[in-house]
C-alpha cells in the first residue's frame, strides 16, 4: 500500500528494532518486563497517593499526574511493539498512527510542563516554607495541573497538524517502531521545511521554557541550601528534591537528543535507542526513583502492606 505515487498512504509498515526472529524474541521478553514494571510502578504510585492521606500534598498531587502521564506514554507504544515482535507484517493504519502521535505528544509535552511545576513547588517549599500553605493551595495546584495538560494539548495540536497536513503518497515504510513527527516527515511527498520549522519552534518553547523555570527554581533552592546552618535541614531538602532532579535529568536528556534529530536524513540505530529510552525506559524508572529515594512513599507502602496483612 502506498507504492504508487498517486495513491494516498492508508497504512504504515514499521521496520522496527530488529529483523531476525531470535533478536525479536529476546526484545519481546525485555519489553514485556519493562512494560509490566511501568504499569505496576505507576499504578502503585497513583493508588498510594490516593489512599494515604499523608500524601495528599501538592508535591504528590503533581506526582500522581506525572505517573498517569507516564502510564499513557508507555501504553501508547509498548503494547503495539510487543504485538509487532510476534507478527511478520508490522503495520498500523494512518488513523492509528495519527492517534498514537497525538497521545504521545500530548503526554510528552505535558510532562515537560509538569516537571517545571514540580520544581516550582519544591522552590516554594524550600525558599518560602512559612508561606507554602497559602501559596500552594488546592485550587492553585489544580490550575497548574490543568495548565500543564493544556500546554501538552497545544503542543500536540501544532505538531500533529503540521505533520499530518502533508501528503503521503510514496513509501509507507517507517524506519522506526512507533509514529512520531521526525519519522513521518521523512516519508512526506512534499517540501517539509515549514513543518520542520513549526515543530522545531514548538519544541524549543515546550522544552526550553520549562527547562529555564527548572534551572531558576533549583538555582534559588541551592542558594537557600548553602545558607542553611543545620546539616539535617540540608539532607531533608536533598532527599525531597533529589528524586525530582534525577527524573528531570533523565527526561530532558533524552528529549533534547530526540528533538535534535528532527532534520537528520535517516533514522539510525542510535536514534531508535534514544526513542526506546524516553518512550519505554524513563516511564519505568520514574516510579522506581520516587519510591526508592522517597521516605514518604516507602512509608505509605509499608503502612498499606501492614494494614492488608492483618
Amino acid at each position: 500500500m502506498g507504492e504508487e505515487n498517486h495513491t494516498h498512504v492508508t497504512d504504515f509498515v514499521f521496520l522496527g528494532l530488529a529483523q531476525d526472529p531470535q533478536t525479536q524474541q529476546l526484545l519481546f521478553v525485555l519489553f514485556l518486563i519493562i512494560y509490566l514494571l511501568t504499569v505496576l510502578g505507576n499504578l502503585l504510585i497513583i493508588v498510594l497517593i490516593h489512599i494515604d492521606s499523608r500524601l495528599h500534598t501538592p508535591m504528590y498531587f503533581f506526582l500522581r499526574n506525572l505517573s498517569f502521564a507516564d502510564l499513557c506514554f508507555s501504553t501508547t507504544t509498548v503494547p503495539q511493539v510487543l504485538v509487532h515482535f510476534l507478527v511478520k507484517r508490522k503495520t498500523i493504519s494512518f488513523a492509528g498512527c495519527s492517534m498514537q502521535m497525538v497521545v504521545l505528544l500530548l503526554v510528552g509535552c505535558t510532562e515537560c510542563a509538569l516537571l517545571a511545576v514540580m520544581s516550582y513547588d519544591r522552590y516554594v517549599a524550600v525558599c518560602k516554607p512559612l508561606h507554602y500553605s497559602t501559596i500552594m493551595t488546592r485550587w492553585v495546584c489544580v490550575q497548574l495541573a490543568l495548565g500543564s495538560w493544556g500546554t501538552g494539548a497545544i503542543g500536540s495540536l501544532v505538531d500533529t497538524t503540521f505533520t499530518l497536513c502533508l501528503p503521503y503518497r510514496g513509501s509507507n515504510n517507517i524506519n522506526h517502531y512507533f509514529c512520531e513527527p521526525p519519522a513521518l516527515l521523512k516519508l512526506a511527498s512534499a517540501d517539509t521545511y515549514s513543518a520542520e520549522m513549526a515543530i522545531f519552534g514548538m519544541g524549543v518553547v515546550i522544552l526550553l521554557v520549562p527547562f529555564i523555570l527548572i534551572l531558576v527554581s533549583y538555582g534559588n533552592i541551592i542558594s537557600t541550601v548553602i545558607r542553611m546552618q543545620a546539616g539535617e535541614g540540608r539532607l531533608k531538602v536533598f532527599s525531597t528534591c533529589g528524586s525530582h532532579l534525577t527524573v528531570v535529568v533523565l527526561f530532558y536528556g533524552s528529549a533534547i537528543f530526540a528533538s535534535m534529530r528532527l532534520n537528520s536524513k535517516s533514522m539510525n540505530e542510535k536514534d531508535k535507542m534514544i526513542s526506546v529510552f524516553y518512550s519505554a525506559v524513563t516511564p519505568m524508572l520514574n516510579p522506581i526513583i520516587y519510591s526508592l529515594r522517597n521516605k514518604d512513599v516507602t512509608g505509605a507502602l509499608r503502612r498499606i502492606t501492614t494494614k492488608f496483612s492483618y
